[in-house]
Parts: structure tokens; sequence; C-alpha cells
């Protein structure tokens, strides 16, 4: 069986699945966030009842990230749904943007967009603070209320996005009908050359296969290039199966995997104990492919999706309005160091938004220094637009003031995960994804850059 099989096969009780198999899988952790959670509470409480309680409160974790530093109040409303059915459930994985459980939130626009605007158990980017937070361990069921959910997959765990219908019955069963997929195995080969970044993998690969290439399979990543990549490449590579209609990301367990959820649940004071799944020699797969990491390039998915691919080389008659780096997929604090690497000393050409995942990100950059000066200071002395008030931002749009969002026509070059129309704002923008090498050698420019120039000996 594949990783993925495997996982559905002992989440379900059974010795073996295969593809097409409908199996009802015990869930190990259900998150939700404040786009879907009050929907989901909603069906919970109607079908079950409003004064029942769900499956395991230690399984479920809420994380309000989207549509959070915004003055829109229905958008904060949202965040207070939360914390009321967290109060009535007791439930303690609850990283709320304020510290009074009984309290209210209300984003304060009289202080800006950029000083901290939340409390000391703030999460940040739902999946990149499960990571952190240590709620992500291999062999496990994670169910998320967002597409994004699959970035779980760099820890070997079967991780995949559910709406709120099918979260409401996981709320209060802790299981889920779902039909295993069909596995395509990626094989890596070598190490990625200089210039090159985790996102120019997840590019080529959507591009190789289109934005639609991967609908309904586990995209499984294998071989001996995965040793190249540490646990942030990894989260990058997963976040993306969704844009190529996947299933869910899947690689095998290691010990680099094992090194960075021991930390994380130790630090953390989460579940310690999991049981990995390890890749079988008999293994069936839909669709087989070698990827050389060492012959890949700096690579741009150019509107209007994912799978429009390009090498960046190729596209330097492209002006750009804005460089934006962020999310989940390219907020983590070794992302906006590779950027600092390429614009240290060097002043943006175009306007730069820089929105950490987690205020662990924040911490991690004011922290770090070069030449006695700390990164959030070398990205600002830039001219980057920082703001300490980590969440999902303008990826998802959002209103109106959200910080970043695309709010008239123009060009952006992103390190976020998806670009169709509308995606970051303005439905006439033209979002290019792309690694935050390449996003800041672009912001120097004001137009889309090879990276390799810029990267320093």
């Amino acid at each position: 069986m594949t990783l993925t099989e495997k996982l559905l096969a002992r989440a379900s009780g059974k010795t073996f699945v295969q593809p097409g198999d409908n199996v009802w899988v015990n869930v190990d952790v259900l998150m939700t966030h404040d786009v879907c959670g009050p929907g989901t509470i909603g069906v919970f409480k109607r079908e079950f009842g409003k004064t029942a309680k769900v499956w395991d409160k230690n399984r479920v974790v809420i994380i309000p990230d989207h549509y959070i530093f915004t003055s829109d109040s229905m958008s904060n409303r949202n965040v207070d749904i939360l914390r009321e059915f967290v109060r009535e459930q007791e439930l303690p994985y609850f990283y709320d943007v304020i510290d009074d459980i009984n309290g209210s939130w209300k984003f304060d626009s009289t202080k800006g967009l950029l000083k901290q605007q939340y409390g000391k158990n703030f999460g940040g980017v739902c999946h990149t603070a499960l990571a952190y937070r240590g709620h992500l361990r291999p062999g496990e069921i994670l169910l998320g209320t967002d597409s994004h959910t699959c970035m779980a997959g760099a820890f070997n765990q079967f991780a995949t996005g559910i709406g709120n219908t099918d979260a409401g019955f996981v709320l209060g069963t802790g299981k889920l009908l779902l039909k295993v997929p069909e596995t395509m195995r990626f094989y890596l080969e070598g190490e990625i050359p200089k210039g090159v970044m985790a996102k120019d993998v997840i590019l080529h690969i959507i591009g190789m296969i289109g934005f639609e290439g991967a609908t309904y399979r586990a995209m499984q990543y294998e071989g001996p290039g995965v040793s190249s990549l540490d646990m942030d490449d990894r989260m990058t590579i997963t976040n993306m199966a969704i844009e190529a209609g996947g299933k869910n990301g899947i690689f095998p367990c290691d010990d680099q995997t094992l090194a960075y959820v021991n930390d994380r649940t130790s630090s953390n004071g989460t579940k310690s104990t999991f049981t990995p799944v390890d890749l079988d020699q008999d293994q069936k797969f839909c669709y087989d492919a070698k990827v050389d990491l060492s012959k890949l390039e700096p690579t741009i998915a150019q509107h209007p999706d994912p799978g429009n691919r390009a090498l960046a080389k190729e596209l330097g008659h492209i002006k750009l309005d804005r460089a934006y780096i962020g999310s989940c997929t390219g907020g983590k604090t070794s992302d906006f160091l590779a950027f600092a690497e390429i614009i240290r000393g060097k002043t943006v050409k175009i306007d730069t938004i820089g929105v950490p995942a987690t205020p662990d990100v924040v911490r991690e950059l004011k922290a770090l220094t070069i030449d006695g000066k700390t990164m959030w200071d070398v990205l600002e002395s830039s001219g980057v637009q920082m703001t300490e008030n980590a969440s999902c931002a303008a990826c998802l749009g959002g209103p109106q003031d959200t910080f970043g969002r695309l709010n008239t026509p123009m060009n952006c070059i992103s390190a976020t995960n998806r670009n169709f129309p509308g995606r970051m704002g303005n439905k006439e923008s033209k979002v290019f994804l792309a690694s935050p090498y390449t996003v800041a050698a672009s912001a120097l420019t004001g137009r889309i850059t090879d990276p390799r120039e810029y990267i320093p000996n």
C-alpha cells in the first residue's frame, strides 16, 4: 500500500484498502478557523443539539487567522462566536486573538495595521500554527475546514480539507466517511541548486500535471532528494497539493520529521506519542514521475492559475506594482530569511508587503541579527512594509482594509499559494506566484526577475 492507503487503512481498522474504497475513518485532530468555524458550529448544534458536547475536546484545535485584523464587524463577530463555543465546550486548544475568554474581539483601526494587536496565545495562520504548536504528528489523520490543510502531509499524516457539514459531523462523532484516493508518486532525486527553493519545486510539479492534474489523488513524495528538504520545504510542497486538485500531499517520516515533532510537542505540552507509516516496496501508483531537483530553475505560476508555469528568466518583460511575502506557504521564518538574503543592503523599487505567518516568526525575525541589525530591521530598512499582526492577510483578499489587499487592478508577485482571479482582492489584478527569492529580486527591479542574479556568493 502507499503511505495514504496505509494511513486510511489503520484509521478505519482495516488491514488493507485500495483506491475507490469508502471507509469510515477515526479522526485524530479536527481544525477549524474564523471563516468556517461559525458555520461548522452551526451544523454541529443543529444536528446534535444545542447542548451537545464535541466527541473529544482534546482533539479539536481552533485558530482564528483569516479575517482578523480588520474593522469589519462581521469578521470580528466570527471570532467571538468561536470564543463562545470554546467556553461552552471547555476546549483547551484555542489560539485566540485576545487573552480574555469572556471578552469580545474588536480590531482597533486607529492603532494602524503594523503594530501588534493580539494577546500572548494567538497562533497566527492555522496551518503553520498547527506545526509550531505541536499538533502535527506522523501517522495521524488531520481534517480541517480549509483547503490548505494538506500542508500537514509534510509530517507523514493524511491531512485534507473538508466542508462545514463534514466538520460538524466530525465534531459530534470523531469519524468521517472518506474515499481512498489513487496515489501519484513524485520520486525526487538530486538537491535544489543555488537560487531555487521548495516553492519552485511545487510550481514545477503543478506545471507538469496541470492545476487539475491531481484531482482527488494523493501526491506522494519520496526518493533520495527528500533528505535535502527540511520541514519548512516539505510544508511548502504539500501545502500546494490542492493547487493541483489533490486530495492530500504526503512525505515519509525521517529523522528530520522526528526531530521537529519531538521539539514542538515537548515545547507545547501536546500529545507526544505517535506511530509513523513507512514506505512499502510494493506500491501501486496511477502516475509515477521522477523529478531531478538539481535541474530546476526559479519558476513562476502566471495568471490566472497555479498551473500556468513559466521560468522567471523568461518573464523579465512583465512589470510589477507590488511584491508580497507571507501566508502559510511563504510566511515562515526561513522564507523571510531567504527574502532578506536578496534585499539586504538594497532598496525595493515597488510597494512591498511582509506578513509573518505566526507570532513566532515575528519574534524570531526580531531576535536574529546580522552585522548588528535584526532581520526585522534589515527588511524594514530595505523598504519592506512589515506587520507584526501575523495572519492570512491579503492571501485570501478579505475586507477592504485588509493589510496588503489588492484594492485596485495591479500586477503582484507573491510568495502565497493561489492566484485565481480575485484571490488577493481586485478581480482585475494579476497575481504571479513565486519563491521568496524570486519575489525579493523582483521587488528590487519592479519586474519579474530571476533571483540568481542577486544571490550573494
